[in-house]
């Protein structure tokens, strides 16, 4: 079952285990581009602008600032491969604190192998009162790493996608939000935790913020 409260020992683990699907699909020949990357992300906001101070004021141009910061600051010669793009702690199996699968991988694609890393900290290492968790971002940083160290160049590049993934989630949230009906046999997810998830991010100075050895 997957875990409603999970702590630092189960963020280790995942870190683990995503590090080796990632070094598991090396060489895997079939090729799926991710349509919720920079592009996709602009035309989901394209859709949603209009609207978006609707959630909150402001907002349109806070957006289209950081759209415009991470076209210009995308890395693009990091380390790639077959990503799981969506791995929330409900797509995730634990068998008491030893897990026991992945699932939904409906957004596998292939991307930035950090780009992953930055998505299971925002998934996983934030509070619900949106603090970061340094103490579970050490421990899903150490697992990931005790199986696929990050290079320098991941290292400097993680603040960066971190706001990315965070943007991502966001706009996925917020084109939900302004668009389903009232109704509908959908939960909308509030895309304001991510917004405060995407500004954590700007503070952060370098990748020692999100639990890493100096």
């Amino acid at each position: 079952m997957w875990l409603r409260k999970p702590e630092a020992k189960h963020c280790r683990e995942v870190g683990k285990a995503l590090a080796q699907m990632h070094i598991a699909a090396e060489g895997f020949e079939l090729k799926r581009p991710n349509a919720l990357s920079l592009e996709g992300w602009k035309l989901l906001w394209d859709k949603s602008e209009a609207r978006a101070d609707e959630v909150e004021k402001g907002l349109s141009a806070e957006i289209r600032g950081e759209i415009d910061f991470l076209s210009a600051h995308w890395p693009k010669d990091l380390p790639a491969g077959v990503i799981h793009a969506d791995l929330f702690p409900d797509n995730v199996f634990f068998l008491g604190d030893e897990l026991s699968g992945l699932i939904d991988f409906y957004f596998a694609c292939n991307d930035l192998l950090a780009y992953d890393v930055s998505i299971i900290l925002n998934a996983w290492c934030f509070e619900k009162d949106g603090a970061y968790n340094i103490t579970k971002g050490t421990a899903m940083l150490e697992g990931y790493q005790s199986v696929r160290p990050l290079n320098s160049a991941e290292l400097a590049a993680l603040r960066v996608l971190a706001r990315g993934s965070a943007l991502r989630f966001f706009l996925t949230r917020l084109y939900d939000w302004l668009t389903t009906p009232e109704g509908a046999m959908v939960t909308k997810k509030d895309p304001l935790e991510y917004l405060r998830k995407l500004r954590f991010h700007r503070q952060v100075a370098s990748a020692v913020e999100y639990g890493l050895s100096a």
